[in-house]
């Protein structure tokens, strides 16, 4: 039996090529049952007479989804359905089963708090979005990220992409990482001293996960990355917020009984402020004076400085007790998450072994991807290209931000991607931002930024890097006119 032709279309709303799409309703045709095993597809030039399209592509497709065994040819007769081609399978129908269990007593940990930013999943619609931590895919290396993904899945990286390397990372990731990445940070490393992570995030709960316990006593900057404050709370340690000035966290804030103490100290979450060289190393002493351990946070430090960035906490460390977590997903675009962590080889070892036990290693397919891109020189083009485009917007905000009389909560950032502002105390900028989506505008309350049990509500957060620079100014002036309506509904 022939499956008539009119039976294929090609929706206007399915992606990628004609020939990919082609084979995508082919192949649904047959796994939904609607194609029958044994049953003939039209001929190549029938069908492409009757898609629109080239016979080639329609050939194109055939071949392929016979080499997936989804269809089979007869010799001078055709195409058919494989007797052998992938199916669902077959289950029956069932009503409804009623849930009987209690979750609210049978959860024993519950992490499900949301989004303490409350970023809306639709953020790309709004005009004005001066969200952190999205890109600006205009400003990303399709092509070339496309070759070395194409490079990447090539006959000699096959091992790489395919095989379980149990608790290893891609060797040619490690090595650009120790040979090229970690220097231009004074950091010098062997790879049992690096591990590959999910991105900054998962590199920071791997960190607290093997340093801390119930009886240890973390030290967090106020205000903070809020994701860290939920890992600590994971964690079930003692949380002692220090609060931070203009040079960052300040040192003889530090509790006696700290054990390890986390800080971001290139760009301080979310002030943005940097850590001068004489905090930094006053920072060590006090963390070598009470034996603890420090986590340097290192992101954004290539991004967009207009001085030359202070050397890292880990290059001026020099007893071992500074582990480093560094990111390529703020660098290249977020939906990357590939991080790293470099320290001592003995907390590298339980740190691996840690990550082992929950997801192995990060795909080998992405970690020898971003290997190509890095050691090509393809990512030093972006980082340049991205880093011009960043000071001018910045340039951009901080123009606006004076023009219309809004407030930077201390001095105007050198670099990074975002400024951290205040608002008159009358203001909420909860409610401040739950009004501006209606203008389409976005921005970040500050509250989930503070650990304290008082956290204050007239900060906000600024970003600019997937916002357009030709919006900058209309969206900081929607701003100021909603604080400026608020003065006088107030």
């Amino acid at each position: 039996m022939a499956i008539p032709v009119e039976s294929f279309i090609l929706h206007p709303q399915q992606s990628g090529t004609l020939q990919a799409r082609l084979q995508q309703t082919i192949a649904q045709g047959i796994l939904s049952g609607q194609f029958r095993k044994g049953e003939k597809l039209p001929s190549t030039r029938k069908l492409a007479s009757h898609l629109g399209i080239s016979r080639i592509t329609v050939t194109l497709a055939y071949t392929e989804l016979l080499a997936s065994d989804y269809l089979m040819s007869k010799d001078r007769s055709g195409y058919y359905v494989s007797d052998t081609a992938p199916e669902t399978p077959p289950f029956e129908a069932k009503t409804q089963v009623p849930d009987r269990v209690d979750w609210g007593r049978a959860i024993g940990q519950r992490f499900a708090e949301g989004d303490p930013i409350n970023k809306p999943q639709d953020w790309a619609r709004y005009r004005y979005r001066f969200i952190y931590g999205q890109s600006d895919p205009t400003l990303f290396d399709h092509a070339n990220w496309r070759l070395c993904a194409i490079r990447a899945l090539g006959a000699k990286d096959f091992n790489a992409l395919t095989s379980d390397h149990f608790d290893r990372d891609d060797p040619m990731l490690l090595e650009f990482i120790a040979r090229h990445t970690l220097p231009r940070r004074g950091i010098f490393a062997q790879e049992d001293q690096i591990l590959v992570t999910l991105g900054a995030q998962n590199a920071l709960w791997l960190a607290s996960q093997v340093l801390l316990t119930q009886r240890r006593t973390a030290v967090i900057e106020n205000p903070c990355y809020p994701a860290l404050l939920e890992i600590l709370n994971q964690s079930r340690c003692h949380i002692h917020p220090v609060d931070v000035d203009a040079k960052g966290m300040v040192p003889s804030g530090v509790p006696d009984n700290a054990s390890v103490i986390f800080t971001t100290p290139s760009h301080q979450c979310p002030t943005n402020h940097t850590m001068p060289l004489e905090r930094r190393k006053a920072l060590l002493d006090r963390a070598a004076n009470l034996d603890a351990l420090i986590v340097e946070d290192d992101y954004e430090f290539e991004i967009a400085n207009t001085t030359t960035p202070s050397p890292a906490l880990k290059s001026l460390d020099a007893d071992g007790r500074v582990i480093y977590v560094g990111s390529f997903s703020k660098s290249l675009f977020p939906g990357l998450r590939l991080g790293y962590l470099v320290g001592s080889a003995p907390f590298i070892r339980e740190a691996r072994a840690l990550r082992a036990s929950v997801l192995r290693h990060p795909p080998g397919h992405i970690q020898r991807t971003a290997a190509y891109f890095l050691s090509l020189g393809y990512y030093d083009s972006q980082i340049k290209r991205t880093a011009r485009t960043y000071r001018a917007r910045r340039e951009t905000l901080i123009n606006a931000i004076e023009k219309y009389n809004l407030t930077i909560d201390g001095p105007a950032p050198s670099g990074g991607s975002s400024v951290w502002m205040k608002t008159p105390d009358h203001v909420n900028t909860a409610q401040l931002a739950h009004r501006l989506r209606n203008r389409s505008v976005l921005i970040e309350p500050g509250t989930a930024f503070f650990p304290s049990m008082a956290p204050s509500d007239s900060h906000y957060r600024l970003a600019y890097s997937s916002i357009g620079q030709e919006h900058i100014e209309t969206g900081i002036s929607l701003i100021a006119d909603e604080i400026a309506q608020t003065g006088l509904v107030s």
